[in-house]
Formats: C-alpha cells, structure tokens, sequence
C-alpha cells in the first residue's frame, strides 16, 4: 500500500471521543485528525510522540486528516488504521507473499455467511469451486519485555463471534483461515491476550483444535508505504 503524496509528520498530543486526535504539525500548528481506530489502542497514545497522518484535500470536511502511524512507548511503531489490514493481506495474497497453497481464481470481500450474522473479510474462491473463508486482523498491541505482539488490546465479543463463525466452518469442511496482520514493528511472533480477553483465547484455541488456520504476518511501515513482508509464528501454548 502505497502513499502518494507520503505521509505527513506531526507530534500527537491526544485522542479523545475516540474518533478525534489533536496533533501538531512541524510549523506548529494544532488541528483535530480522524482516529479510524475503535479499540483501546493500548500502548499506541504516547503524547508528545512522533506521528504520521494522511492530510484530507476535502474542504467540506470536518477534520484536516486521518491518522495512520504511531509511536509507542517501547520506541516501536504502529499502523494505527485498521481499516488497512485487509487491503494488506489482499495485496500479500495477489503478489505471493502470503501463499495458501492453492490459486485462486476470484477474491470477494465482506461476503455474508454464518449462523451468527457474519461477513467475512475475503473469500477465495478456487478453480476447483471450494472456497477458502479468510478473516484479518489488525494486532498493534505490545509489551517492553518482549518481541511478541498480542490480540485482542480489549475485549472483543465480535471477535470472539468471529471464531465460532470460523470454527463452524471448519467442521462443515470448509477451509477457514483466520489472519493476524502485526500492524507493529519490531515483532517476532503473536499471541492471545489472554491477560485482556480470557474468552477470546479460549476461543482461538478450540478454532484451531476443530481445524481453523491461524497464520501471523508483519509488516514494514514507512510514510511512503506499508507492506506485509513475511510470516511469523502464533504462540498459543
């Protein structure tokens, strides 16, 4: 994923009804961003740390930019948007750096399915007509003492909804795969949180008992572009 024009440095100073950011830019200047982010973005709100955003060239809108990179407190940063997760894994998907095994001949998005109402973030379908049903998420949360990244950063029932969804899948015989996308620098491998959402991990570890895929990838961020580089493991044990 590609910036053009790059992204624009500024200071961060807070975040605030969790759709609003004050930043500052390099002239000094304090203005209001979109936080595309829902989540407790734990460990992502160092104030007075560095911060890149996307400026908005709309004049009718009510914010001057949306934020995509933080800094967190353990000297890493963050791709904070997670509506960028999935263009990243599909972006992966189409130049092989993340191989499944098996071409696919058509990729749809949000495709509804589910007992629970659900709609899954990509689905592949192959040449031989099976369907491979993939979710994505977005992992920025980590810790000081180590190099492993944790999912979820609060509690997430939907989530949680999602891997029932999956492993429901996996039983009909379905192929499911479930994808962390480590929005996260200096990350070697990813884990539940366990500490955070007991039920989630839980959860993740049935999926993958009943036969649900759990793959891990990170990414290389910079103000020009963001891109998954390469697989790392998911620590469930």
């Amino acid at each position: 994923m590609k910036f053009n024009p790059p992204l624009v440095k500024a200071t961060f100073l807070k975040r605030y009804r969790r759709f609003l950011v004050d930043i500052q830019t390099e002239n000094g200047e304090t203005i209001t961003i979109h936080c595309p982010n829902t989540g407790s973005m734990m460990n992502c709100l160092l104030p007075n740390s560095p911060a890149w955003y996307l400026p908005s060239t709309d004049p009718e809108r009510k914010t001057k930019g949306t934020w995509v990179i933080a800094t967190t407190p353990f000297n890493r940063i963050a791709n904070v948007n997670t509506h960028y997760a999935n263009t990243l894994v599909e972006e992966a998907l189409e130049a092989g750096i993340i191989d499944l095994g098996k071409p696919y001949v058509k990729l749809q998005r949000e495709v509804k399915y589910g007992a629970e109402n659900s709609r899954i973030d990509l689905c592949l379908t192959h040449k031989d007509a099976t369907q491979t049903y993939i979710e994505v998420k977005s992992v920025t949360l980590g810790f000081e003492e180590n190099k492993i990244a944790a999912f979820p950063d609060a509690v997430t029932t939907r989530g949680t909804k999602h891997l029932r969804e999956l492993t429901a899948l996996a039983e009909a015989g379905t192929r499911a795969v479930l994808i962390f996308c480590v929005n996260l620098s200096d990350i070697e491998a990813v884990r539940p949180a366990d500490e955070i959402d007991p039920a989630y991990g839980k959860a993740l570890r049935l999926a993958i008992e009943k036969g649900v895929e759990v793959r891990a990838y990170r990414t290389q961020m910079s103000p020009e572009e963001i891109v998954i580089t390469d697989e790392v493991p998911v620590i469930v044990g």
